[in-house]
């Protein structure tokens, strides 16, 4: 989906030297944003407000129609803008952005699961100035690499426990 142009962001002012300067990145840096689910959440806000704004505007109209039809004052021939479309609009708006929550939250998850069992870097005889200070010394290393070794052979037994009793129960049911 094409993003929407934001309302006083545009090229600076300037020589055309600067201009033509800075539009060079820009559709790298438009084709990173529109991946990242914050930046899309921000951007489908204002959508969203203008969305919400035109359900109301639409209710109230509808309101006001049906009301002078009900006293008698107009006729069912006027054209009134449909109120389910624009709330379709305003549900769709509503949708993406959940998406674009949900998906921010995972990402922020993952990267704390990141942080939290990936090991730090190990310093090297060969260059022990170049690593920083929070890294992990050797001992260290290996006391977590063989933590994720444990662990992932107990995700491996119970993967194989789990199998081993949908095929006795398959068994089971193909002799019934």
């Amino acid at each position: 989906m094409a993003s929407q142009p934001q309302p006083g962001v545009g090229p600076p002012q300037g020589g055309p030297h600067q201009a033509a300067g800075l539009q060079q990145p820009q559709p790298q840096l438009s084709q990173q944003q529109d991946f990242d689910p914050v930046h899309r959440f921000k951007m489908l806000i204002p959508q969203l407000k203008e969305s919400l704004q035109n359900v109301m505007t639409i209710a109230s109209l509808n309101f006001q129609h049906n009301t002078s039809i009900d006293n008698g004052i107009k006729s069912n021939d006027a054209a009134v803008q449909r109120f389910d479309k624009s709330l379709e609009e305003f549900y769709a708006l509503c949708d993406q952005v959940e998406l674009c929550l949900r998906l921010a939250h995972e990402c922020l998850s993952q990267s704390i699961d990141s942080a939290k069992h990936s090991p730090n870097l190990v310093p090297t005889a060969t260059k022990p100035d170049t690593v920083p200070n929070e890294a992990l010394s050797y001992s260290q290393y290996l006391s977590m690499i063989k933590s994720q070794i444990s662990c992932a052979k107990d995700i491996h037994n119970a993967l194989l426990e789990c199998s081993k009793k949908i095929l006795s129960k398959n068994q089971q049911q193909g002799i019934m």
